[in-house]
């Protein structure tokens, strides 16, 4: 009965270990998003949106107001107090529609110019946090580049070369955590499986490790041609050199992608 005991208490304490990893990553992801700057002005613009709302629905009694005085329905009093809020009420409203212009527009440029919301990272023990970091690091390393070769003062690749490059390279690190996801899924069922059948759950570990690895090494080499460009700026055809790269990376994605759905 001893060893029953024990083996039950050893399943008991994996799936909670699970459970509680899980449960932590969701509240990191959550937590992430919440401060994430873009996420912060939209809170703001929605805000601004009911402000606003609200602003017009007062205009519009207080113009109801003014109509009935004028007709004389309502005492002159009335319509004055009405005429003055109106116009109280409108000039917040003007200021409550440009302040949501200006949010609009930093939500624009941020939309451009900021990094991407990442998942946090797998835990370390798991085959996925070395390529994930690198990831991590090259896709921060990518969008510093293309800021700068997005720049008419700096270079002469064309907008849509640097457009296209910057979209490769959001799918491309998408289809890349996917393969992740995935390697990690499996090391739990491996974690989990009884010793006997932890054979291809080992092998599929390390199938998607190398999956994983070239996908980051995909990646990694549209980095590097993104800073042969940026050296050599004035170089005869950099759009030859960014676009060979990118194109590269979108297949690399795009075979990762199909693995991903077949697996």
């Amino acid at each position: 009965m001893e060893p029953r005991h024990r083996v039950a208490g050893e399943i008991e304490r994996l799936i909670s270990g699970q459970i509680q990893g899980q449960v932590a990553d969701q509240v990191k992801r959550r937590l992430a998003a919440w401060n994430d700057p873009r996420a912060k002005l939209d809170r703001r613009y929605r805000r601004s949106s009911r402000v606003l709302t609200f602003w017009f629905i007062v205009l519009a009694l207080l113009a109801a107001v003014g109509t009935l005085a004028v007709f004389g329905v309502l005492s002159v009093g009335a319509g004055v107090t009405a005429a003055l809020g109106f116009a109280g009420t409108g000039v917040l409203a003007v200021r409550t529609g440009t302040r949501m212009r200006a949010l609009n527009t930093q939500r624009q440029q941020l939309a451009v110019t900021a990094p991407p919301v990442r998942p946090p990272l797998p835990a370390r023990a798991s085959a996925a946090r070395l390529p994930m970091e690198r990831l991590v690091e090259a896709e921060d390393t990518l969008h510093d580049l293309l800021n700068q070769l997005d720049s008419h003062a700096l270079t002469s690749v064309p907008a849509e070369s640097v457009a296209h490059s910057r979209e490769t390279g959001v799918e491309a690190a998408q289809a890349i955590r996917a393969v992740a996801q995935q390697l990690q899924g499996v090391e739990r069922a491996r974690d989990t499986a009884p010793p006997l059948d932890r054979g291809p759950l080992v092998e599929g570990v390390r199938r998607l490790r190398v999956q994983l690895d070239e996908g980051v090494d995909g990646y990694c080499a549209l980095v590097a041609a993104a800073g042969r460009v940026l050296a050599e700026s004035t170089a005869s055809d950099p759009r030859r050199v960014l676009g060979e790269a990118t194109d590269h990376l979108a297949g690399l994605a795009s075979g990762l992608r199909e693995i991903s759905h077949l697996t």
